[in-house]
């Protein structure tokens, strides 16, 4: 079996150490890069062809969200995965982050075992949008805009929703909120294969690189509305 390869993005090398003995005591992944800046952390990517990259959010010079950015727009590095981390849970930073084409995010408390199974769910392209509490808060700032910037997006999107077929809009309805693709299956009756197949064809109309973007999509064209507790 091919290890998963990390690639570590923090300026507090303290942190990225343990990180590393972390992330190499295990037998499906290896570290294969350390990073103090954005820059840096973009140049390894392309290097290192990295499966997972542990980005975090705010660093000295290129900070987190730039070189997000920097390589989701590189065609060469389609296949990385992005895993912001974060001091604090959530704020509008991740919800661009998200948009800029990151899997998700982690707070830095997190348990050992959740940073692993993090690593492990980006690697497989599935979206790190758990617990269903984080999610709403996701889908507040989204439904309030976040960037005024992004909002030019918003039209785009809706026209891209209209390539999608009935049942590709109840799967990406389902993808976002938060569902499985063995729970939409059992949602919608039908075999998780076809449900993958329905994502992947969803993902391709809408240009989404994996789930993570697929919500932040059916967020931002209004398809789906945040629940108001």
């Amino acid at each position: 079996m091919t290890p998963i390869k990390v690639l570590l993005a923090d300026d507090q090398a303290l942190l990225r150490s343990a990180f590393r003995v972390l992330v190499d005591s295990e037998p499906d992944m290896q570290v294969v890069g350390e990073a103090a800046d954005g820059a840096q952390a973009v140049e390894l990517a392309r290097s290192t062809l990295a499966d997972v990259v542990l980005m975090d959010i705010r660093m000295p010079g290129t900070d987190g969200l730039t070189a997000t950015r920097m390589i989701s727009a590189d065609p060469d590095l389609a296949g990385v995965r992005i895993v912001m981390l974060t001091t604090f849970e959530v704020d509008e930073y991740v919800v661009q982050s998200l948009r800029a084409g990151a899997s998700g995010f982690l707070g830095k408390g997190a348990e050992p075992d959740e940073l692993l199974n993090a690593i492990r769910v980006a690697a497989a392209g599935e979206a790190l949008l758990s617990p269903a509490a984080t999610k709403g808060l996701i889908a507040s700032f989204l439904a309030q805009g976040g960037s005024d910037a992004e909002d030019l997006d918003s039209k785009e999107y809706t026209e891209r929703l209209a390539a999608l077929t009935g049942r590709e809009r109840e799967v990406l309805v389902q993808v976002a909120g938060g569902h499985s693709n063995d729970q939409i299956a059992d949602r919608l009756v039908v075999s998780p294969l076809t449900v993958k197949t329905h994502v992947n064809r969803a993902m391709a109309k809408l240009g989404a690189r994996d789930r993570a973007q697929l919500v932040v999509i059916a967020y931002e064209s209004g398809l789906v509305r945040p629940r108001v507790e």
